[in-house]
């Protein structure tokens, strides 16, 4: 099968991307697919990479806006090529924090409250006041914690608010709650080993956590069982209620025993440094296992969306 990795894109995640990209070449198993690596720099290079490499799947490898919300699987459709991950609705909903927020709320799964921007018109010291401090302020889409600060007093909100309206014109500003922060990877509807993480150097799991070596301690989490059963249940409920298909990450802040879901990640990194890879190694799944899955899974799911026998 003639596999293309698809890499790179126009948002402020493309670094990671490229990361992720690269990652998945070096495991992908070469006596079962033909790889080639498709770096997209700009809009127009993907139906023309696309068309001109004949590839039969498109292994997304994109993180953030054109990549992670819709824009670049809808283009996949109209072409004809089945790609890896969840579809167009699940795509664009998670990557609009608010709107997946709103969802989940109304659905009885907890995640933090707050206030949501529309650029800076709407900054209003006092609202942030009433929130109490500390707050968390963030693009409203994005992801990598990219744009993304956590501010403990008043004099240091407005360059926060600055730095993320710059990124994306809708911010969000939440509570930070304090807690346990661990992550859900789910492949198949199935949760694996959950993974809690402890940043080495921040308060909290910042981009220098996340990518740098030693940033953070991971590691598979033992939480009591009612615990344990419950963060498998929101996880579960989020990645369902959200639409998502065939593998996702749902990251949580577990305070006084209640899991606030934060976000939910479509296509989660699959670097070196990256969770979802470490909880599937923690089920014993080895990255190449995974990525098979992956494939696997995402032929079907096109295959039953699409309704086709055959798909180019």
């Amino acid at each position: 099968m003639k596999i293309g990795v698809i890499m790179g894109g126009t948002s402020s995640e493309r670094e990671v991307s490229l990361q992720t990209g690269q990652e998945m070449i070096r495991h992908l198993d070469r006596n079962r697919y033909e790889v080639i690596p498709m770096v997209i720099d700009q809009r127009a290079d993907l139906i023309a990479q696309v068309q001109q490499a004949g590839i039969e799947l498109a292994l997304l490898a994109l993180h953030g806006q054109y990549g992670e919300d819709g824009t670049v699987q809808g283009t996949l459709e109209t072409l004809g090529i089945p790609y890896t991950g969840s579809g167009i609705l699940a795509s664009s909903l998670c990557m609009n924090k608010q709107m997946s927020k709103m969802l989940l709320k109304a659905a009885g799964v907890h995640t933090p409250a707050g206030l949501c921007w529309q650029g800076m018109d709407d900054y209003d010291p006092q609202a942030v006041g009433q929130l109490g401090y500390p707050v968390i302020v963030k693009p409203n889409m994005g992801g990598s914690s990219i744009g993304i600060q956590l501010v403990h007093h008043e004099q240091e909100m407005l360059p926060a608010v600055q730095e993320a309206c710059s990124l994306d014109q809708t911010i969000l500003v939440e509570p930070y709650i304090k807690g346990t922060e661990l992550t859900c990877s789910i492949v198949d509807g199935e949760v694996l080993p959950m993974i809690g993480i402890r940043s080495a150097h921040s308060e909290w799991f910042d981009y220098q956590a996340k990518y740098e070596a030693g940033g953070a301690e991971e590691k598979v989490i033992q939480l009591p069982p009612v615990i344990e059963q419950r963060v498998r249940e929101v996880a579960l409920a989020s990645y369902r209620l959200l639409q998502c298909k065939v593998y996702a990450r749902v990251d949580m802040i577990l305070c006084q025993d209640v899991p606030y879901v934060l976000e939910v990640n479509t296509l989660p990194g699959m670097t070196a440094n990256s969770l979802l890879p470490k909880s599937a190694a923690a089920a014993g799944m080895t990255f190449t296992q995974l990525l098979d899955r992956i494939i696997a899974s995402s032929l079907h799911e096109r295959k039953q969306e699409w309704g086709m026998v055959q798909y180019v």
